[in-house]
């Protein structure tokens, strides 16, 4: 064999040998075997039911119907009967805490939190809740002739738990993945009333923080759904009122960051962000935050307007017709209790 011959063999083989390693190099490794031997799948998005709000707004009616529901007047038990039948009717299995309270000036209520759960046997749990009871004075009223007058309270009271009661007709017919827990709370509107101590108001003081939301209060303490620890809760208040925002609340933000972020990003993905813009204000006593002080990470979604106070805090205030007769049903609005409830469905039926 000649030096010309023996100098071709050695190239053809340098070239096969290049042309194996460059694609070597350029083929990617295989995949690092996952716990369990297959890579998990992305989450789909479930798209939730689609929230009726003509039902929901017939709930808030019907509760309007029965007059105000002031703890211990016939008007209350006959609502907190038919809402027990209702939960029953759409296949909660239902559970009432009851006793007896002292209110911030001394009168003795009966106490009624009604709780509905749904699939009661699934560990995983999610908690939504609202208040069922109506003022039973209209302090912020322009006409003082009708501040001991008990109110309406269409937003404030029905509104919460007609968003409720429509979520767990729409959960009887396409069962969410984790188990859900309605809780009507009682007592929560009793607070101090500003006719009689104006400036009381203005004190987040332990005595004026603690005359409201008894029911919740009772609850957390006494918790009647035995070693209960859901994901997390949502509370909803006065959320039917027109031209409603919901700012984001500080003491939701400072529990559960995480499920505030979640519900306001899901409002805005589905085309509701202008209802709940990013935003906090201070925060507010409401049932939430008895809840959470029982060990429940929950959040509120409720209707506040953001002003400036004079320290330059991001103050708040309710709607024109909070604690006043106007809280009726001609200021529901039926685009808002939607933009509520399919928020709030969109969040569970993804958990």
């Amino acid at each position: 064999m000649n030096f010309k011959k023996i100098a071709a063999i050695v190239l053809i083989a340098l070239l096969v040998f290049s042309v194996i390693y460059v694609s070597f190099l350029q083929t990617p490794p295989p995949p690092k075997p996952t716990i369990g031997g297959t890579k998990p799948a992305a989450k789909t998005e479930i798209n939730a039911p689609d929230f009726n709000s003509d039902s929901s707004y017939a709930y808030v009616k019907r509760q309007v119907s029965f007059g105000p529901r002031v703890p211990g007047s016939a008007s209350h038990e006959k609502c907190g009967d038919w809402m027990v039948n209702e939960l029953k009717r759409y296949g909660a299995a239902v559970t009432e805490q009851k006793t007896t309270l002292k209110t911030y000036d001394g009168k003795v209520v009966p106490v009624r939190n009604i709780i509905g759960s749904f699939q009661p046997e699934k560990k995983s749990r999610i908690l939504l809740c609202a208040h069922w009871d109506t003022r039973p004075f209209a302090d912020k009223d322009n006409n003082k002739s009708l501040w001991n007058k008990p109110i309406d309270g269409a937003n404030d009271g029905g509104s919460g738990v007609g968003v409720l009661l429509e979520i767990a007709r729409q959960i009887s017919v396409s069962p969410t993945q984790s188990g859900i827990d309605v809780i009507f709370f009682d007592v929560e509107d009793y607070g101090s009333a500003e006719f009689k101590d104006p400036q009381v108001a203005d004190v987040l003081n332990d005595q004026f923080i603690s005359s409201w939301c008894l029911g919740s209060q009772y609850w957390a303490l006494n918790k009647h759904i035995p070693n209960y620890n859901p994901k997390f809760g949502i509370l909803l208040d006065m959320v039917g009122g027109t031209n409603a925002q919901f700012n984001k609340e500080k003491y939701s933000n400072d529990i559960a960051p995480d499920v505030v972020n979640l519900v306001w990003n899901t409002a805005d993905k589905i085309g509701y962000g202008v209802l709940f813009p990013d935003h906090e204000i201070e925060g507010v006593v409401d049932d939430h935050f008895m809840v959470s002080r029982g060990g429940i990470r929950c959040i509120d979604i409720i209707d506040t307007r953001p002003q400036t106070s004079a320290m330059g805090l991001a103050a708040y205030q309710f709607g024109p017709f909070h604690h006043t007769h106007n809280d009726n049903m001609d200021i529901i609005d039926k685009n808002v209790l939607k933009a509520v409830g399919q928020t709030v469905m969109q969040v569970v039926y993804n958990q």
